[in-house]
């Protein structure tokens, strides 16, 4: 494999690079829609923004999945961390990128409907009781966790910032240049 593809020390690669950006894009996509949905509930705004959301919770579960399977087969080569804070940030970041979506699978599965994305039927819906259970940790988990991780993104982002303006421009790795 080329080498644009792969990270090293003094960069990230194409498909980190590429991973990153569109994950920052779903990401942002999917906090639009809660916004607009608390905002501006049952508008033909809403209609339109919310009927996406499962199905870009879904490909946001998917790309955190490969980028984390790319992290490791990478993880020699990668450019070195910037201290522990930013180690635990990132695992906090990760973990509740695969959390919060994890926790609408149960509450999904639970409720008894079935879910279908992009034309696939990935969980088939029951009849009869829901299964309270389930529910339960979605219901107390999805929304504060995911509110939780855009206050690490916004902090993840503003301490991009707080590095540049102490003489250590981070940016570029994540940029490629």
């Amino acid at each position: 494999m080329t080498t644009q593809y792969l990270d090293n020390p003094k960069r990230y690669g194409l498909i980190t690079r590429a991973l990153h950006w569109s994950m920052a894009l779903v990401l942002g996509w999917q906090f639009l829609t809660t916004v607009v949905r608390v905002l501006m509930e049952e508008s033909a705004l809403d209609e339109f923004m919310w009927g996406t959301h499962r199905a870009a919770g879904v490909l946001l579960m998917l790309m955190v999945v490969l980028r984390l399977l790319w992290a490791l087969f990478n993880l020699k080569q990668r450019p070195a961390s910037l201290g522990m804070a930013a180690k635990l940030g990132h695992l906090a970041l990760y973990g509740l990128m695969l959390g919060v979506p994890f926790f609408a699978l149960l509450r999904q599965y639970g409720s008894g409907r079935e879910l279908t994305v992009f034309g696939l039927q990935l969980m088939p819906g029951f009849s009869g009781e829901k299964i309270e259970w389930l529910m339960l940790p979605a219901n107390l988990f999805h929304g504060w966790a995911g509110w939780l991780m855009l206050v690490l993104i916004v902090g993840h982002a503003l301490m991009v910032m707080v590095h540049r303006r102490q003489g250590q421009d981070i940016l570029p790795r994540m940029l490629g240049k």
